[in-house]
């Protein structure tokens, strides 16, 4: 049985086995740096929540969404088509996927969060049994182009793996956020965007 959520003028429709939308994509889509006309990748797209979120924010972008899992590649498909949004969603691993190098103004990921061997999966869609964060970023760092951003969210305990990939692949950190449920409440969601082969310089927002 199907399940949806209106996102703004659009509707986000997704069934069982497909990563449901959650808050860390509303946040995301929320922060990333848009502007109209941008060419937007979102690696590990799932449903293809995230591409609806920033559509929804900016007229004319050129949507691309990455996906492993066959099923969910044809739901984000199914999720464009039937929003009346162009776009490609392809079906394939995010290491090897053949997209142009350079060829995005802003990519984009709520990526699986929790290391092999960590103790803590959190399901398939959140181990990084198929896709590490190093191996994350290497793939954003290679479709991004010089000046374009990168975002993603993650877990704040994660805050020094996540600098140390991005720097580690050209992508110099440029924005970081943290979010809680609650003031009474410690950080849950990470947010953070880099500028590949940006300046030092990075703006913690509240």
């Amino acid at each position: 049985m199907k399940k949806t959520e209106q996102l703004g003028p659009y509707t986000l429709s997704w069934e069982e086995g497909v990563f449901p939308l959650g808050g860390d994509a509303l946040a995301l889509g929320e922060f990333a740096t848009l502007k109209p006309g941008w060419r937007v990748c979102d690696l590990g797209t799932g449903s293809g929540a995230l591409l609806l979120l920033l559509a929804r924010r900016a007229d004319g972008l050129t949507l691309t969404g990455v996906e492993i899992d066959p099923l969910s590649a044809q739901i984000a498909r199914e999720n464009l088509a039937a929003n009346g949004l162009a776009g490609e969603i392809a079906a394939g691993d995010l290491r090897a996927v053949p997209l142009p190098a350079g060829g995005f103004d802003l990519v984009v990921s709520n990526p699986p969060y929790f290391p092999v061997g960590s103790g803590t999966s959190g399901g398939p869609a959140r181990s990084e049994a198929c896709c590490t964060l190093e191996e994350l970023c290497a793939a954003a760092s290679r479709l991004v182009k010089n000046g374009g951003r990168f975002a993603l969210c993650h877990r704040p305990e994660r805050l020094a793996d996540v600098i140390c990939a991005l720097r580690g692949h050209r992508l110099e950190p440029k924005r970081l956020k943290l979010v809680s449920h609650s003031p009474a409440h410690p950080p849950s969601l990470l947010l953070v965007e880099a500028v590949r082969q940006g300046r030092p310089g990075l703006t913690i927002e509240a």
